[in-house]
């Protein structure tokens, strides 16, 4: 009995998936088990598995294409058996469906040709021309979508244009082959450096390119499944969900020494700042259960567990993986399964459970030199904390100006769930697990 490969929900919030590379190829024996292709979901690159075994009789969405949740992608039968039946009823169903809109991009403006160079001397000329001509090397293939465009995201796009170096020449580190913002860093640092020309003697050379400077092209770039699914999500939350915010600043200078020192003792791995963090409130949720809580139509839920979301920034879009039960986790605990996380979610790697769930969230960019901001929250939850770089500036203590390091942190709040007093109290709470480190560790 023919298998039909559908394009499975493999995302609770998934609607829809980009089919990024088929592993096995039309005409090929299938086991069960087997992987058979690898989709682009709204939050991460997950295996298709056959169900049944046989032979994968027909491809019916190539690599590149993005498809509904349900469509039928592909078919397993035996060699002999009758599968025109599906065939002729997935073609019904493709005609049935919108075509896609192509995306508009307008050209770009035409740019005038260089004049031609002065005449060089023939003293120059001679000494330019090599005596044999240069071999020529042919620079590998570059990974190519479903509609013929090179696969490299958006990053690695701007830095290749801004270096004046060509993306078919970049193998791609990626998901099926995909050019990353590391690949074309490894492409600069290992270009050559070219050679200095040859000074004509007709004139004075032309004035050095300024650095940084950039050229500005036209183009579309296409939505990925992520940034699909976050404009969604933002629309949801922004819209119904009525945010206020409360700004705190907070010294920082005995958690950054205990930190020092427990790194210190550590043979493996190190204490993030971030692990601090994910600790302190954890601990405060703790003590203010109705911040640790969500709205629904009939009652405001309060957790029993405390599952905190750290927004992760990856190339096309952001991701929150989650780590459960953090307060009864310690320090080092947190850092490994923190880091283990973040880690496979910039490879795009985790799986739904990993990044659903979450009863409160934190979203750092003190590493971007960030002062602070305000986060969006994400329902259900009620809140997220945006926390900004750790600085040093001049303040007063007992009537003395001195120098310390000090934090903001920006707690967005879901009025609906938190009260100003409620979101205040608990981000007391926060700032003196931070100033008073060692409660936490007791």
């Amino acid at each position: 009995m023919a298998t039909k490969v559908v394009m499975a929900q493999l995302s609770p919030t998934m609607e829809e998936g980009k089919l990024i590379e088929w592993k096995i190829e039309e005409g090929a024996e299938v086991r069960p088990g087997d992987i058979l292709a690898e989709i682009e979901t709204d939050k991460a690159n997950m295996d298709v598995e056959a169900m049944g075994g046989g032979v994968l009789r027909a491809i019916l969405v190539q690599a590149g294409v993005t498809a509904p949740v349900g469509t039928l992608i592909g078919v397993i039968a035996d060699p002999d058996e009758d599968i025109d039946a599906l065939l002729a009823s997935a073609a019904e169903i493709a005609a049935a469906r919108p075509a896609p809109v192509p995306v508009p991009v307008a050209p770009a403006p035409a740019t005038p040709a260089p004049p031609p160079p002065p005449a060089a001397s023939p003293a120059a000329s001679a000494v330019a021309a090599p005596s044999d001509p240069a071999p020529q090397t042919t620079a590998p293939r570059a990974p190519v979508d479903g509609d013929g465009r090179l696969r490299a995201s958006p990053v690695a796009r701007r830095m290749a244009q801004q270096a004046g170096i060509e993306l078919a020449g970049i193998p791609g580190s990626g998901p099926a082959g995909r050019i990353v913002k590391r690949d074309v860093e490894a492409a600069l640092q290992t270009a050559p450096t070219p050679a200095v020309a040859a000074v004509s003697a007709a004139g004075p050379p032309a004035a050095p390119s300024v650095p940084g400077a950039t050229r500005l092209v036209d183009e579309a770039i296409e939505h990925s499944q992520m940034r699909k699914t976050i404009a969604r999500r933002l629309v949801e939350s922004i819209g119904p969900v009525p945010h206020f915010f409360l700004t705190t600043e907070i010294d920082m200078g005995r958690a950054l020494e205990l930190r020092a020192e427990l790194n210190a003792g550590l043979e493996s791995g190190k204490i993030g700042v971030n692990d601090l963090l994910l600790k302190a409130v954890a601990e405060a949720l703790v003590r203010h259960p109705e911040v640790n809580a969500s709205w629904e139509d009939a009652a405001i839920r309060r957790h029993g567990r405390v599952d905190l979301g750290m927004a992760v920034a990856l190339e096309d879009g952001l991701i929150t993986p989650v780590v459960r039960s953090v307060d009864r986790k310690g320090l080092e605990a947190i850092s490994v399964e923190s880091r283990d996380l973040i880690e496979r979610a910039r490879n795009r790697r985790l799986t739904p459970e990993e990044y659903m769930g979450a009863t409160f969230t934190i979203s750092n960019l003190g590493m971007f030199e960030i002062d602070e901001f305000t986060a969006v929250i994400n329902p259900p939850e009620a809140a997220i904390l945006a926390v900004g770089r750790t600085e040093e500036k001049a303040v007063v203590v007992d009537g003395q100006i001195e120098i310390r390091k000090r934090m903001r942190v920006t707690m967005s709040c879901d009025h609906r769930v938190i009260d100003g007093a409620v979101g205040a109290r608990f981000l007391e709470t926060f700032k003196a697990m931070l100033e008073n480190p060692l409660v936490m560790v007791l």
